[in-house]
């Protein structure tokens, strides 16, 4: 079937795979769906599944992509039982590398003034980002590590409370554990969640400078605060950033979502390979790229490995991941 373009600035593509057979599709699948994370990894897709009706949402091509990925690894898992090597061959057989000349095209360049310097989007995805973060008051950017979601969307803050079209910036993350225990720490609560706020701190000073955050945050311009905080505020005239919400549960997003008030514009980055909740609760991130689709002033933008922008190695480590199937506990559903 045909993809459908919503107005979020992606599309959807239904895929019904026959005939039926519950073991091709535990292969296809793989152990706690990694295969499908590992498709969703390479591609910067979102994919879910009811039986053998797929549902694929991302950008146009990486949907097309997918799509052709699934059918082929389904006709293959009638032969032979799938593994992550088998996946990693049949997305490079659809050319899973490959970019759009099209999107690239339509992607606006934006440019943003910083103390750090100029910042423009590096690529058609970044492009893409920026520009939809500057025409949709809700904007949701998914993908792995090294894709600059998080940095582009704290650009996009800083410029907006430079040109005054907020008043302040609010940063926030969940505060779940990505493997390790930080509850022995001393200090009080600000001070044990400051380590999972540390990228977002990274990224102000660099754009902004030590002393201008300290000030901006003495007078409560900008705030750094964990998700359990937001529960029952309204934020109007912010900048609104959730950094690594695939850690954020389904009440917690539909919480945060809420709390966004008049004059206000909201950010939502996370990684749905890269879940850390506990095993058995729904990803927020996850779901909420189901319920949104399709509203008007929301955007999502599918970030995937080819989209990397760090040191060259990383983009080889997270694909080495990929093939080898260890990209992490990936699902938690």
């Amino acid at each position: 079937m045909n993809p459908s373009r919503s107005s979020s600035g992606s599309v959807t593509a239904e895929v019904l795979l026959e005939p039926a057979d519950n073991e091709r599709l535990a292969s296809l699948c793989g152990q706690f769906d990694e295969h499908l994370r590992q498709i969703e990894g390479r591609l910067g897709v979102e994919i879910s599944s009811r039986g053998n009706r797929f549902r694929v949402i991302g950008e146009d091509l990486a949907v097309r992509q997918a799509t052709d990925v699934l059918r082929a690894l389904y006709a293959e898992a009638e032969r032979q039982v799938l593994t992550p090597a088998e996946v990693h061959l049949a997305l490079q057989q659809a050319g899973a590398e490959s970019a759009s000349p099209e999107t690239a095209a339509e992607a606006r360049d934006i440019a943003i003034r910083t103390r750090a310097g100029v910042i423009r989007g590096r690529g058609a995805a970044q492009r893409r980002y920026l520009a939809r973060i500057a025409t949709h008051d809700l904007n949701f950017g998914i993908g792995p590590a090294g894709t600059g979601k998080t940095y582009l969307a704290v650009a996009s803050a800083v410029h907006a409370l430079n040109e005054e079209k907020v008043r302040r910036i609010i940063l926030v993350r969940p505060a779940v554990e990505a493997g390790e225990r930080l509850g022995f720490l001393p200090g009080d609560m600000a001070q044990k969640v400051d380590p999972y706020l540390r990228p977002l701190y990274d990224a102000l000073y660099e754009m902004l400078g030590f002393e201008k955050v300290g000030k901006l945050m003495d007078r409560h311009v900008i705030e750094v605060a964990p998700l359990a905080f937001m529960r029952g505020r309204t934020l109007n005239e912010a900048f609104i950033i959730l950094d690594e919400a695939q850690n954020a549960t389904v009440e917690q997003m539909k919480m945060f979502l809420t709390r966004i008030g008049f004059g206000s514009r909201a950010v939502v980055t996370g990684d749905v390979t890269q879940i850390d909740l506990p095993r058995g609760v729904t990803s927020g991130l996850r779901h909420v790229i189901e319920v949104l689709q399709g509203v008007e002033g929301v955007s999502f933008t599918f970030f995937g490995a080819r989209d990397v922008v760090r040191h060259p190695l990383v983009q080889r480590i997270i694909t080495a991941y990929e093939r080898h199937g260890g990209e992490g506990r990936g699902s938690n559903e």
